[in-house]
């Protein structure tokens, strides 16, 4: 079984975050550094800073729908925290 992924990705010079469950993190990634999405187009390349896997979407979109509602000082957290355990 795949497992889904909440990944957060980050523009490094835009301080913007997408925070979307996928199938497959590294095609996800392509599709924005290669400008096809609007909400990233035109921006440097985006960096995958943290990634968590679920074993179901109803759990991955979940924790998707709580990401979205945090506010930018727990998302910096979040991902200091992984940097930690890296």
């Amino acid at each position: 079984m795949n497992s889904l992924n909440v990944n957060i990705i980050i523009l490094l010079s835009h301080n913007v975050c997408d925070k979307a469950y996928h199938l497959d993190v590294e095609r996800r990634l392509q599709f924005h550094n290669e400008n096809k999405s609007k909400y990233t187009s035109n921006k440097d390349p985006l960096v995958l800073v943290y990634t968590e896997s679920f074993v179901n979407k109803t759990e991955a979109l979940k924790r998707e729908k709580m990401l979205k509602k945090q506010n930018r000082k727990y998302i910096k957290w979040l991902i200091s925290q992984n940097a930690k355990h890296s």
